[in-house]
């Protein structure tokens, strides 16, 4: 693919989710079969190596043969396709964006070093090196609410500001006068934010999502950005249901029952029925149990009959 500019990164993006057997291994066959869907569904882009894709839990040759594999169907399908090189370690993570570079994928994303928080300084030079290392294609940087360092957009200021060519980043957004504020930044920056904000964050100047809601169906999540593209005023009351159903039936998974994130969803995959892909995490992390998809599907039909549509 052609690198994208940051003007051309935008719309609904949906993750690569981890599909595991029972051991643990990867069902590479399963990760073929959802590539296909995604491209069948028509995204605006497929990513890898989200949270959803545990990219904290993969050996570096698995690492390198599902990103071989996802840029090869989005090479031949003329698909746009982000690869996650991300990694605690700055160490790796750089040698996964020098491999991920000859993937030819439309952007590489990275996280912050993760061991001991860094300074706007150390930050700097580290998105300076990943951007060496990645050019001539854009860098994102995911920085997720529970980053150890969440920047604001006065430290996006300073690092733009400071030269790094930083094409986007995917942030969980904030009030009217954070998207203010990114919106004065002084360069095309690609700004994604969760998708269950979809609607208000594009109203308020985001571009698109990295997104959540993609999980529960990425058709689903496609038609509703192309509703909220074209102005179609019911896409705020969509968002309205949409973040019912989350608050209802999936924060709770979080908050009272201490799940991760990309445990809610992969859930929400299976809820959605789009693919076959079970819940079931690599170890140490808990999943929950397919048991419960019944119920909160039921309930997403009385919310979001939208969704299995």
């Amino acid at each position: 693919m052609t690198p994208l500019k940051a003007t051309e990164i935008y719309g609904n993006w949906a993750t690569l989710l981890l599909p595991l057997n029972t051991d643990d291994s990867i069902n590479y066959s399963q990760l073929e079969e959802e590539i296909d869907t995604l491209i069948g569904f028509k995204v605006d882009g497929i990513y890898s190596n989200g949270t959803a894709g545990e990219f904290y839990n993969q050996t570096e040759e698995e690492f390198d043969l599902i990103n071989a594999l996802l840029a090869k169907k989005c090479n031949a399908a003329g698909m746009p396709f982000q690869i996650g090189a991300s990694h605690m370690s700055p160490e790796i993570s750089l040698q996964r964006v020098q491999r991920a570079r000859s993937l030819k994928p439309s952007a590489i994303q990275v996280i912050l070093p993760d061991w001991f928080v860094p300074t706007i300084e150390e930050i700097i030079v580290f998105l300076k090196v990943m951007a060496k290392a990645a050019d001539p294609i854009g860098l994102i940087l995911y920085n997720p609410p529970h980053a150890k360092k969440k920047l604001s957009p006065a430290d996006f200021l300073d690092i733009l500001q400071a030269g790094v060519p930083l094409a986007g980043c995917k942030v969980a957004g904030g009030d009217v006068q954070w998207y203010q504020d990114m919106q004065e930044l002084p360069v095309p920056f690609s700004v994604f934010i969760p998708g269950h904000h979809l609607a208000t964050g594009i109203s308020r100047g985001a571009h698109g999502a990295y997104s959540n809601v993609a999980c529960l169906n990425p058709a689903f999540a496609q038609k509703w950005y192309n509703d909220i593209h074209i102005g179609d005023k019911t896409a705020f009351e969509l968002e309205t249901r949409i973040q019912r159903f989350m608050n209802e039936c999936i924060v709770p998974y979080i908050t009272d029952q201490g799940y991760a994130n990309q445990a809610v969803d992969k859930f929400m995959a299976a809820v959605g029925g789009w693919t076959p892909i079970s819940p079931r995490l690599r170890w140490p992390y808990r999943w929950i149990p397919e048991e419960d998809v019944p119920a909160i599907r039921k309930k997403c039909k009385e919310i979001l009959p939208e969704v299995f549509n």
